[in-house]
C-alpha cells in the first residue's frame, strides 16, 4: 500500500536496507535520479478528487435509467409537495428542457396561477373531453343533446384518439378543410367546432387542462330564408289528411314556437279560466318559461285539441295518442301536391315572426311569443321579401308626390321690382 502512495521514498528505503546486508550488490542498483529522467516514465501525479456540487433545493434532477433519461421534481398535489417522476427523453438535453418546463409550471401554480397538471394533461384524449361534455349536457338536462351528439360524430371520426394537447390551430384547420371537401356548410362546421371548444372550456374549468387552443370560425352566409305566403300555407294545410298533423302545423304557423316546445305542451299547462297556456322553463330551449294568451284562431286550435283529447295521453299535440315524431314525408307530399316542393316545416317559424312584425306587434312582445332570446336572432327571422321592398318603394313614392313643387323661398333676382 505504501508503494502506491510514495514509490520514490520506498525505493530509497529498500536500497538503504540492501547496503546494510550486501553493500556490493547495492552498488549495482541505479541511482534514483537516473530512474527519474526525461527518458524514463513519470510517476503518476495525484489528481484531486471531484467534489460533487449539490443542486439547489427545488430545482429537480435528471437521471438515467437504462437507455432513457428521467426527470424528478417536487410539485404541489392536494396541499402537499409530492415527488413526481416521468420520462424526460432520449438525451440529457431533452430531459433538462422538459424539467425546465415543468419547473416553470410549478412556479406559475405556486404564484396562484393555473393548477399544476404535469404529465396528467398530456395523457387526456379528445374522446375523454367529448364524453365529459355529453355528461354535462345530461346533468343539466339540455334539450339539444341529440344535436350535439350528431355534431360530435364528425369530431370523433376525425380526431379519433388524439391527445388533447395535440390539437393545434393547424390541426383544426385540417379538420375544416376535410369537412369542406365532404360538402359541409360553414354553419355546420362552426356548430361542430363549437362543441369541441366547449369541451375544452369544461376541461379548463375542471382544472384538467391549462390551455384552450385557438379556434377559428367560418363566415356564415347560408342562413335559410324560406317563408310562407298565406295562400300557399292554407293550400298545404288543406292537403294534410291527418287532423293531428294539421293542428300541429297550424299552431306552428301562428305562434312560431319551436317544434320541440310544441311537442312538450301538456294539459296541465292550460288554464281554461284565463285561457292562457304556460310553457315551463324545463321544456323551453332557452330555459325561460313564457305564457301565451289564447285568443282568435290560436284558441280555436286549442279547442279542437280539447275535442281530440285522450285520457291515456297528457300531451296537447299528439298523433293518435302518441308523441309526435318525424312527419316530414307527409309534409313533403303535401308541398309537392301544391307545387311548392322544397319548403321546410321550420319555414313556419320564420313566417310567424315576419307576420307579427308586419302586424305591428312590438318586437319585445313577439320575442316572448316565439321564444327568441336575442334581438339579433329575431331580426334574422324577420325576412323581407321583394313584395315588402316594393311596398316600401310605393309608400315612399306616394309621400314624395304630396310634397310641394314650388320652392319655399323665392329669390328677389328671379323677378323685377319696379
Amino acid at each position: 500500500m505504501d508503494i502506491l502512495v510514495n514509490p520514490q521514498q520506498t525505493y530509497r528505503e529498500a536500497v538503504e536496507r540492501l547496503r546494510q546486508i550486501a553493500p556490493d550488490l547495492a552498488k549495482t542498483l541505479p541511482v534514483l535520479s537516473d530512474l527519474i529522467s526525461e527518458q524514463s516514465p513519470q510517476w503518476p501525479a495525484e489528481h484531486p478528487k471531484k467534489v460533487p456540487t449539490k443542486s439547489p433545493r427545488g430545482s429537480g434532477r435528471v437521471f438515467q435509467r437504462g437507455g432513457q433519461f428521467w426527470i424528478s421534481y417536487y410539485a404541489p398535489k392536494d396541499g402537499k409537495s409530492i415527488e413526481h417522476r416521468e420520462p424526460g427523453g432520449a438525451t440529457e438535453k431533452d430531459a433538462r428542457k422538459k424539467l425546465k418546463s415543468r419547473l416553470e409550471e410549478i412556479i406559475v401554480a405556486r404564484r396562484g396561477g393555473q393548477r399544476f397538471q404535469g404529465p396528467r394533461q398530456e395523457r387526456i384524449t379528445i374522446d375523454e373531453l367529448l364524453q365529459s361534455l355529453e355528461q354535462d349536457y345530461v346533468i343539466h338536462g339540455r334539450k339539444s343533446l341529440p344535436q350535439l351528439r350528431s355534431h360530435l360524430a364528425h369530431i370523433r371520426k376525425f380526431f379519433a384518439m388524439d391527445r388533447a394537447l395535440a390539437v393545434t390551430p393547424d390541426r383544426l384547420r385540417s379538420y375544416i378543410a376535410s369537412r369542406q371537401v365532404e360538402g359541409a356548410q360553414p354553419a355546420t362546421v362552426n356548430r361542430e367546432l363549437e362543441g369541441l371548444r366547449r369541451a375544452f372550456a369544461l376541461a379548463v374549468e375542471a382544472q384538467v387542462l391549462t390551455t384552450i387552443p385557438v379556434f377559428t370560425s367560418l363566415p356564415e352566409n347560408n342562413a335559410r330564408q324560406g317563408f310562407f305566403e298565406r295562400g300557399d300555407f292554407q293550400a298545404v294545410l288543406d292537403r294534410l289528411r291527418d287532423s293531428d298533423v294539421k293542428d300541429f302545423c297550424d299552431w306552428f304557423y301562428r305562434t312560431g314556437m319551436r317544434p320541440g316546445e310544441i311537442r312538450a305542451l301538456t294539459w296541465d299547462t292550460l288554464d281554461r279560466e284565463t285561457w292562457t297556456l304556460r310553457l315551463h322553463a324545463r321544456d323551453a330551449k332557452t330555459r325561460r318559461g313564457r305564457v301565451i294568451a289564447l285568443a282568435g284562431e290560436v284558441r280555436t286550435i286549442i279547442e279542437r285539441r280539447v275535442q281530440a283529447r285522450r285520457l291515456d295521453c297528457a300531451l296537447i299535440f299528439h298523433r293518435g295518442g302518441k308523441p309526435f315524431g318525424d312527419f316530414r314525408k307527409v309534409w313533403n307530399r303535401a308541398c309537392r301536391e301544391v307545387g311548392i316542393a322544397g319548403k321546410l316545416i321550420y319555414d313556419l317559424r320564420r313566417t310567424a315572426v315576419r307576420n307579427m312584425v308586419r302586424a305591428g306587434v312590438d318586437p319585445a312582445v313577439a320575442m316572448k311569443i316565439s321564444g327568441h332570446r336575442t334581438r339579433n336572432v329575431f331580426d334574422r327571422y324577420n325576412i323581407i321579401n321583394e313584395d315588402d321592398i316594393r311596398q316600401a318603394v310605393l309608400k315612399t313614392d306616394a309621400y314624395v308626390q304630396t310634397l310641394p313643387t314650388m320652392p319655399p323661398i323665392i329669390s328677389l333676382r328671379a323677378g323685377s321690382v319696379g
